[in-house]
This record gives structure tokens, sequence and C-alpha cells, in this order.
């Protein structure tokens, strides 16, 4: 079975002057590996705009398939469906519950979304708003299992920019942790036993932890990347 080289990064957080921004260091990764996944929060204020300046780099630079999925961020400005046409319009595969097999290795990818961990993961319980929340992560949850049983590839990996476990966004203030992730993400990757995990979004947390199973899960926030000295995260699968 031929192994398949991917790197990842998330939280690029691209504004409308950041053209250039990783040019080299794209066209250098493009060279090493043979797939790319883009793990959210690829703009900084989730405009088409800033998407473009981002495409700008990756089409002059990048000749390996990428894939991605949409952060935070990408959201704020209410055009998420602009930012993601941008991106597939520059040959990016956007993931929102979709899947996709490159090189005998399936992918599938969400957002994700928050909800904290473990004991402490929020229910729904009591207010309509917090119902509400607690349902936008059990429907990430749902189309990430759906994703996946699509897949007929014995190698998977899992594509989001929300945590699924704890351990990765640990170096964040515990405040604050409720919103890196949901361990609600964590039951179908379990369930369909993926390789591998990439997430960003805890810009400040740990770079690596593993699901309650032992699948590795790898926090590729550039942020963090960029304090080990690198810009990427490779595995060979």
């Amino acid at each position: 079975m031929a192994k398949l080289r991917i790197a990842a990064v998330a939280d690029l957080h691209y504004g409308k002057h950041s053209r250039g921004a990783l040019h080299d260091g794209i066209g250098e990764i493009s060279e090493q590996v043979d797939v790319l996944l883009l793990c959210g929060d690829l703009t900084d204020y989730g405009l088409a705009e800033e998407a473009a300046e981002l495409v700008a780099d990756l089409r002059s630079a990048v000749r390996v398939p990428m894939i991605g999925v949409l952060g935070n961020h990408d959201f704020e400005s209410g055009q998420p469906e602009l930012v993601r046409k941008v991106l597939e319009n520059a040959g990016v595969t956007m993931l929102d519950g979709e899947a996709i097999e490159i090189g005998g290795v399936g992918f599938a990818g969400v957002c994700g979304f928050g909800g904290g961990f473990g004991r402490r993961m929020l229910n729904a319980w009591g207010e309509p708003l917090i119902k509400q929340f607690v349902q936008e992560a059990l429907d990430q949850a749902v189309r990430l299992e759906q994703a996946l049983g699509r897949l007929q590839t014995e190698r998977r990996l899992a594509v989001l920019h929300y945590s699924p476990i704890r351990a990765t966004v640990v170096g964040e203030d515990p405040e604050i942790f409720p919103f890196m992730g949901s361990s609600r993400l964590e039951e179908p990757i379990n369930g369909f036993r993926v390789n591998a995990v990439f997430h960003g979004h805890a810009h400040n947390g740990a770079s690596e932890g593993a699901t309650s199973s032992g699948i590795p899960v790898y926090n590729v926030s550039l942020p963090l990347l960029q304090k080990a000295g690198r810009p990427f995260r490779i595995i060979e699968l």
C-alpha cells in the first residue's frame, strides 16, 4: 500500500493585505507532500476579499490536492458560502459533512463546535439558547459521523477546526476550554477507528494528544506550529 505524505495547518487568518505571507512556505511544502490540509480560520473576518488573498498564494505555489474546512473566523461576516466558493474555485476541496478519497486515504471533515469535554461537557438543559448551542455541537458530530460512514478506505483522517479532545487545548486559559471544542466530536472518531485527526483553533494549546481509544490528534494551529519553528505538521500514512 503506497504511503501518503500529508501536511496540515490551521489559523492562517488571512486579511485583506496578507498576500505573500505564506507563499514561500506553502510552495516549499507542496514539493515535499502529497496533500495539504487547511483546518479552518483561513480568513480573519470571514470576507471573500480575504479568501482571495489566500487563494492568490495557493494558486501560485501549491501543486498538490488541497482539502479544507471553515473555522469560526470564516463565519464572522455572515458569508461563509462566499469564502467557501472562493476557495473551491481555487481548487480547494472544502468539507462540511462531506468526504473525499485521495491516494487510498479517506478524508472526512467538518468545522466542529464548542461545548466542552468529558464530564464537564455542556448538556441541553435549561434556556432555549443553551439547547441551541448544544444542538449545533450534536449536528456537527452527526455530520462527521455521516462523512466517515461514506468512506470505503482502510485509512481515514478527520479534518476539523475545533478540537475533539481536551488534551490539545491545554495551554489555553481554562475558562475558555468549553469554546475550544467538544467531546461529541470524539465519538464518531473512535467509532470509525480513524487513523489521525487534525484541528486548529487552540493557538496556545498542545501540539498533540490522543482520544480515549488512542487515536492521535494533532493541533496544527499556525501560531503553535511557529513556536516549534515549523509552518506545517507533516505525517506519513
